[in-house]
């Protein structure tokens, strides 16, 4: 095996066709798409060197500024909310239900394989008014209460999606994070009952720093999913009430394909990149001080 995978010629042909793969699906868009943001115009009417003046123009556009506050809303709320729900149902699948949640895990887990685009119309119908009034306006007349126009405000809109991302997502990040406590070692945890650890101190002195890296995981991969969400915005209310819950992508979307604004559209999906790398950096960096410490 090691004179196998000593000799280059070998590891070449083992993964060069992957690596062609990668670069001409991967690497080539991403420099076509960074060379573009210097340029203004489209394939029909030709494209004009600009320089840095796209950077320039983004930084001082409103709706660019609003749908950047949006995305890192979303993302911030979003992966607190999967990553604590997932946490904890990790927590009742390990030390709770143990050998009884697998049927728990399967009925979770199942809205991750669920269409967005389906899911946003069956939450944009629970919260519907008038002829086919949804449930939630249902409860609130039940009570007594108006109906509500959920959807017609930008809290109410945001809220809506950010339950629809907890419900989706929460399952995966369940089992995610369930692998993880399934890789601390029972002998410590017996110690510690012994030592005479409650539930708590448990979690807190035990679990949750041995279980860190793949928390940590979880963090960098919700916030980079959530930072892109695109679909379930696009579907639930199409970045309304007008453009107040249009995340970047959206924009970025409706720019370069509705406006044909290319070298302006690759600009924005720049930023959004450099967006999900500092956050990733961030966290990397205090993961590892909570290491060093």
């Amino acid at each position: 095996m090691n004179s196998i995978f000593g000799d280059r010629k070998t590891i070449f042909i083992l993964l060069g066709p992957a690596l062609l793969l990668y670069t001409g699906l991967k690497i080539v868009p991403v420099l076509w798409s960074f060379g573009l943001s210097f340029f203004e115009g489209n394939t029909l009417r030709g494209f004009e060197f600009v320089g840095w003046d796209n950077f320039a123009a983004f930084f001082a556009d409103p709706a660019a500024i609003q749908s950047v506050k949006v995305s890192v809303g979303f993302a911030v709320v979003a992966t607190i909310g999967q990553v604590t729900l997932g946490y904890l149902l990790a927590l009742l699948y390990v030390f709770g239900l143990r050998r009884g949640s697998s049927l728990v895990r399967t009925i979770v887990f199942f809205p991750a394989i669920l269409p967005t685009v389906a899911i946003a119309l069956l939450f944009k119908s629970f919260v519907a008014v008038g002829q086919n009034q949804g449930p939630v306006n249902d409860i609130i007349n039940f009570f007594g209460g108006e109906s509500v126009e959920v959807l017609a405000s930008t809290s109410g809109t945001m809220i809506t999606a950010i339950a629809m991302t907890l419900w989706t997502s929460m399952g995966f990040y369940a089992i995610l994070l369930y692998a993880g406590l399934l890789d601390i070692p029972d002998e410590v945890l017996e110690s510690a009952r012994i030592d005479g650890a409650n539930g708590w101190q448990l979690v807190r002195y035990i679990v949750l720093p041995l279980s860190l890296p793949i928390l940590m995981s979880s963090i960098i991969f919700s916030l980079n999913a959530t930072l892109k969400v695109f679909d379930s915005l696009l579907a639930l209310n199409n970045g309304g009430p007008g453009t107040s819950t249009a995340p970047l992508t959206l924009y970025m979307y409706r720019t370069a394909f509705e406006y044909a604004e290319y070298g302006y559209g690759s600009t924005i999906a720049l930023v959004l990149t450099m967006l999900s790398l500092v956050f990733t950096l961030a966290i990397f960096k205090s993961s590892r001080k909570r290491v060093e410490e």
